[in-house]
């Protein structure tokens, strides 16, 4: 039998599905594996010197900076060892992957292909005899598509992992609670052109079953867990199935708070579900505004409007729900006024301590197989593509607004805690940046209650 080896890097400050759910659908199938979270342990030098199969998950960017690095390490102390990277990230970036450090890459539902690898390496053959018989694993020798399909899905399996204490928290009224994580969806229905969703699944998405996201949650709750966290792409893809959970949820444990993500539209759209979402332990939600200029919108093909994001905010705050609003800042098509108006948007609707300051320092990502790469205008902005570092290079035309993402970057980093000061720091930056000096603000909008949020701040 041979041994294998699940490696996670980095997934959100949340004890890391992308290991639970292999592991229960490896050992579901009788196979030898163990798996490491390489953003709490170190880099396990004896497993991996044992290891015939190697795979490491990468769901984001980050992830793949830092599991590239960790292949390398691997290569050094087991040459021989098969490395394959899964998950969304993996597939965007296979041409690069698969030129170098790795000898396979799984996208989409990566569990059953991840199976399959298993059970091909156990047959002691050269991986080049059997890919042609493993939908879903692409390699030096032959590609595949993603691997959508409708899975079977056992429980995810954390029995291994390290304790949910030691990952991000939720914060509120200055007390905390363990955070678990949860999907009850895969994929998504929609096709906003700056995803990397969109490239894999291409505008469908899996229901889990209610009654495996449940069981997941509740051993989560068994370990501490107060609060759950569910990172679906979109909660309200499927709106009936997410009350239909919630009701259960709450149901089951009356004191349990948790917050999901969806887009704009939906809240729009099922505006008359929220209040319900409240009363069933709904805390905040997490929604990607990305933009205060209707012109970047279109061009990122949101689904929404400014107009549309006005309209949320009371639908929300009519039920009791606090808005964590994500951002894309920093595009080819944003100029230094459109950043300066989305900075006075967010202050005129007390939003700052909504708004973490590392989100105002986002860079648009355009990774290869991007939706972005189809605009018939892509070569008026576009640059070469760095592969090393996975995206696409692009130059604003602006050098102002280079400049300023880096200083609001550092800003992020080194500077102030309170978050007050922190934005205020990023309006004197950027209005500096247009030649003028930020307008005096009343008294009046400072210091409002702190909303409940994670004590993660990154989103990619």
């Amino acid at each position: 039998m041979i041994q294998t080896l699940l490696l996670a890097c980095y997934e959100l400050g949340h004890q890391p599905l992308s290991l639970a759910w292999p592991l229960a659908f490896l050992r579901e199938e009788g196979m030898a594996v163990t798996a490491v979270d390489l953003s709490l342990s170190p880099f396990p030098q004896a497993a991996a010197k044992e290891a015939d199969l190697v795979a490491i998950a990468v769901p984001m960017h980050t992830a793949l900076r830092l599991g590239v690095q960790a292949a390398e390490q691997v290569r050094v102390v087991n040459p021989a060892a098969h490395i394959c990277f899964y998950g969304m990230y993996a597939w965007l970036n296979r041409d690069y992957l698969l030129a170098g450090i790795a000898d396979s890459v799984i996208g989409g539902e990566y569990e059953e292909p991840l199976a399959g690898l298993v059970e091909g390496l156990s047959e002691g053959e050269g991986f080049d005899k059997f890919s042609q018989q493993v939908p879903g694993v692409t390699t030096a020798y032959q590609e595949s598509i993603p691997h959508i399909a409708r899975l079977q899905f056992p429980v995810p399996d954390r029995r291994d992992l390290p304790a949910l204490d030691q990952y991000a928290r939720y914060m509120h009224n200055g007390s905390t609670k363990l955070a678990g994580y949860v999907e009850a969806s895969r994929g998504c229905l929609h096709t906003c052109r700056h995803c990397p969703v969109v490239p894999v699944y291409n505008g469908r998405f899996f229901i889990i079953p209610a009654a495996t996201v449940l069981a997941d949650i509740r051993q989560q709750v068994a370990a501490g867990a107060g609060h759950i966290s569910f990172g679906d792409p979109d909660f309200l893809n499927g709106p009936g199935h997410a009350l239909k959970l919630a009701r259960a949820l709450h149901a089951e444990f009356p004191g349990l708070t948790f917050d999901f993500t969806t887009k704009v539209e939906h809240i729009l759209k099922h505006r008359d579900l929220f209040p319900e979402f409240r009363r069933l332990g709904c805390s905040f939600v997490i929604s990607a505004f990305e933009s205060t200029s209707d012109r970047v919108l279109a061009r990122l093909q949101k689904g929404h409007t400014v107009a549309d994001m006005e309209a949320v905010l009371p639908i929300l705050a009519n039920a009791g729900i606090h808005v964590q609003p994500t951002w894309v800042p920093f595009t080819p098509w944003t100029t230094l006024n459109d950043y300066i108006e989305m900075l006075a948007w967010i202050r005129a609707r007390s939003l700052i301590q909504h708004v973490p300051i590392v989100q105002l320092s986002v860079r648009l990502l355009v990774p290869p197989q991007s939706a972005l790469l189809n605009h018939p205008d892509v070569a008026d902005w576009l640059g070469p593509l760095d592969a090393a570092n996975f995206t696409y290079l692009w130059p604003h035309a602006d050098e102002r607004m280079d400049r300023l993402q880096q200083e609001v970057a550092y800003l992020a980093e080194h500077g102030s805690d309170d978050p007050y000061e922190a934005f205020a720091a990023v309006e004197k930056l950027a209005y500096e940046m247009d030649g003028r000096s930020p307008p005096p603000q009343p008294l009046l909008t400072l210091y409002q209650p702190a909303p409940p949020r994670l004590t993660e701040d990154w989103f990619c």
